[in-house]
């Protein structure tokens, strides 16, 4: 909870603002201090000098009108008797949450009471269970929770054409009633990926959770001090709004509370991620092919301590789940971005190519998870293309190019191969081998201008020497150069680096003679300069 009183106190008796409050009080973020500043100013049952004795937990009761970690909802609504619940949950073989809530909500509406809706009365048994019955295993409830996080093996993505590989990271998601297991490869964990994998396993599943309990990642949870009110991402709490569902993280390095999805990463990780590590993939999806091959085989596989199976219990499960809504919610990233002289944008670590018409100019970006929508800046939509799936991914339309684009463009062929020509030979072949190395040339000419940009820093005589190697070992790529030339331009000395660049450097300073610091010189100096003065004395 926030320290009220000295949010309060700083404002009004020091005169502060809600960024210097957040600073000063140092366990606030400054959206969360004006948005208590703005209800307290609006409520009509507190004002400032604050009442004698008053705790923060009043404030917050006169301020918002409920008590803290209740959600906002009206004490109108008839409090469920959730220790009876428990022990009919725990008494009784097959009972469920959608009977319990049913039987409540009918004494509810025949005594004239206001219930609660299903998932809230999900929501409030979850925390009730928690305060109640920390130290004890709670059982599953069918349709209650799923359980997602990330698993700690990731498995290295090989780029086909560089050779370069990056991480896929697998997202794992578990229903603890029937225990069954959705997981996918993922080689962006940002906002976009993450609300998509977690529509992936709600369509998987084939209904939506009451109520859906995550790790604290930055994709999911901003803060969570105190558990009982945390800070959720709000993409992420978004997403859980449309879906229908409630967002409980998990408390900070207690593994217990998502204690389902920590047992079916282990279970991956000695068994299918063994199988799956021996193999090199190319591309994401062959991938999560091999692994969705793999976790079919293993929802379907009998238990060990118990009868049937996964699936078995999944097929009993779904259909105590939620309905999906008609349409999967959409997280939507927007940027700016400037087509370049490629007729080229760059974004997310990738290029989409943009018509000619809009060369040089700046353009508005719109993404899901898998759809790049282009726009002018007055909202017109250009194009649209699918969202690359690997960094620096080049995705070009032909009809984008101006049909002379090669003599057109201020980047072309002959302008890097004429900068080629004043470096080298060597130079030159390795331009003329890059600017054939993809299907459209179009797409080469950052590559190009990436090497020879490399004269900024290093010497020419470096350049050609590192283009040499590259040449005669047949590994000419931009990445071997950028590598390589380092070390090339090292074993060159001085000779190696860029002369002008060291010219600027030194500019204003004196150079002086290698020998001017040598004894002897300072002692002839010295008497020389004697010698003179007292010559300018005999004059005088």
């Amino acid at each position: 909870m926030l320290d009220y009183k000295t949010i309060l106190t700083l404002r009004y008796s020091a005169g502060l603002s809600g960024s210097e409050i957040a600073r000063r009080i140092g366990n606030a973020s400054k959206t969360g201090v004006n948005d208590f500043l703005r209800a307290f100013e609006r409520s009509e049952h507190i004002t400032f000098p604050l009442p004698e004795g008053i705790t923060n937990y009043g404030i917050y009761q006169l301020v918002y009108g409920h008590d803290p970690g209740t959600n906002n909802r009206s004490n109108d609504y008839e409090k469920p008797d959730f220790r009876s619940i428990h022990k009919q949950m725990t008494d009784r073989k097959n009972m469920t949450l959608v009977y319990l809530w049913g039987k409540y909500s009918k004494q509810c509406i025949s005594e004239e009471k206001k219930p609660y809706q299903y998932r809230q009365f999900c929501d409030l048994y979850a925390r009730w269970c928690e305060e109640n019955y920390e130290t004890i295993h709670l059982q599953a409830v069918i349709g209650q929770k799923m359980e997602v996080d990330f698993a700690g093996k990731t498995f290295d993505l090989i780029d086909k054409v560089t050779g370069e590989a990056s991480d896929i990271v697998v997202f794992v998601a578990v229903l603890p009633y029937s225990q069954y297991i959705y997981a996918e490869g993922m080689v962006s964990t940002k906002e976009p990926q993450w609300i998509e994998v977690n529509n992936h396993a709600l369509s998987h599943f084939g209904g939506v959770p009451a109520i859906v309990v995550c790790d604290n990642c930055k994709q999911a949870v901003i803060a969570n001090k105190d558990w009982i009110e945390p800070d959720l991402n709000k993409d992420y709490a978004a997403w859980a709004e449309h879906n229908h569902t409630a967002i409980i993280p998990a408390k900070v390095r207690k593994p217990k509370y998502k204690s389902s999805v920590e047992n079916a990463v282990g279970i991956l990780e000695k068994g299918i991620f063994h199988d799956l590590e021996e193999q090199r993939y190319f591309s994401l999806e062959q991938f999560n092919h091999d692994l969705w091959k793999r976790l079919e085989r293993l929802n379907k596989e009998p238990f060990k301590r118990k009868e049937h199976s996964r699936y078995y219990y999944w097929e009993e499960e779904r259909h105590e789940l939620m309905p999906l809504p008609s349409m999967q919610y959409q997280y939507m990233e927007r940027k700016t971005a400037k087509v370049s002289s490629d007729f080229h944008i760059r974004f997310d670590n990738a290029y989409y190519s943009v018509d000619k018409a809009y060369l040089h100019k700046n353009v508005m970006v719109g993404a899901t998870a898998d759809t790049v929508k282009i726009y002018s800046m007055s909202g017109t939509l250009i194009c649209e293309w699918r969202r690359a799936t690997r960094k620096s991914e080049w995705l070009t339309n032909p009809e984008h190019l101006p049909k002379s684009y090669k003599e057109m463009s201020e980047w072309n062929s002959t302008y890097f191969i004429r900068k080629a020509m004043a470096v080298g030979p060597y130079t030159v072949t390795v331009i003329k081998e890059i600017l054939k190395s993809r299907k459209l040339e179009v797409q080469t000419y950052r590559l190009c201008l990436g090497i020879l940009n490399f004269t900024k820093k290093y010497s020419r005589l470096a350049l050609e020497d590192c283009c040499r190697l590259a040449v005669e070992n047949s590994h000419i790529s931009y990445s071997f150069i950028k590598n390589s030339i380092a070390a090339v331009a090292e074993d060159l000395g001085s000779s190696g680096y860029n002369t002008k660049l060291n010219e600027e450097r030194n500019k204003g300073g004196y150079l002086m003679d290698p020998h001017a610091g040598d004894l002897s010189n300072l002692l002839s100096r010295s008497s020389r300069l004697a010698d003179e003065r007292r010559k300018e004395a005999g004059n005088e």
